[in-house]
This record gives C-alpha cells, sequence and structure tokens, in this order.
C-alpha cells in the first residue's frame, strides 16, 4: 500500500521556520522524483519545490526561491521542506507529491499537513 504522510505544519510567526517531512511507504522511493505543493483559501495547488531522484537537481519557483529548501534521504525514504522568513502567504496546506520520471500521471499524493503563518 503506497502512503505519503507529511508532518510538521502548525502555526509560526511571520519570519519563523518551519520543517516539513513526508515518509515514504510502498513504492521504491529512490526512483522517483519528489515534489511538495500548496493550496491556500481560495487558492489553485502551486508547485513550491521539486527534487530528482538523486537529489542534485532541486527547483523552486519565485515565490519561494532562496527561502525555501527541499531535500530527501533516500535511504530513510523521507522528503524535507525547509522552509524560512515565512510570510503570511505562505499559508497553506502542503502536499508531499511523489513522480515517477517520464511518466504522464500525477503520481502519488499525501493527505497535507497544514501551515499558519500568522501573529
Amino acid at each position: 500500500q503506497v502512503q505519503l504522510v507529511e508532518s510538521g505544519g502548525g502555526l509560526v510567526q511571520p519570519g519563523g521556520s518551519l520543517k516539513l517531512s513526508c515518509a515514504a511507504s510502498g513504492f521504491i522511493f529512490s526512483n522517483y522524483n519528489m515534489r511538495w505543493y500548496r493550496q491556500g483559501p481560495g487558492k489553485e495547488r502551486e508547485l513550491v519545490a521539486s527534487i530528482d531522484t538523486t537529489g542534485y537537481r532541486r527547483n523552486y519557483p519565485d515565490s519561494v526561491k532562496g527561502r525555501f529548501t527541499i531535500s530527501r534521504v533516500n535511504a530513510q525514504k523521507a522528503v524535507y521542506l525547509q522552509m524560512t522568513s515565512l510570510k503570511p502567504e505562505d499559508t497553506a496546506v502542503y502536499f508531499c507529491n511523489a513522480r515517477y520520471p517520464g511518466h504522464s500521471s500525477d503520481g502519488y499524493w499525501g493527505q497535507g499537513t497544514w501551515v499558519n503563518v500568522s501573529s
């Protein structure tokens, strides 16, 4: 059974930091590119970070570049999202996603973890 379980969300003040974790099981984690998405209130789902199978290639949109860092530990079947200098507009549900390279399917999804940036 494939599972992606996110954790680490919560309430944080503007300017603060949070580290999200995603634990994977039920598939060969090291064969999958990993992504973090978010969906804020009344907004569409947005890609915020991606990392390839090796962990060497990482991409971010301008909205989070320099503030968010994605990483992975294949031996632990885990992917992380370190978020710093958080802003109220970062408030969203954050989702972990696994995609097999070259496949058109949108892959596997976690249930999401809520991040609320508020004073």
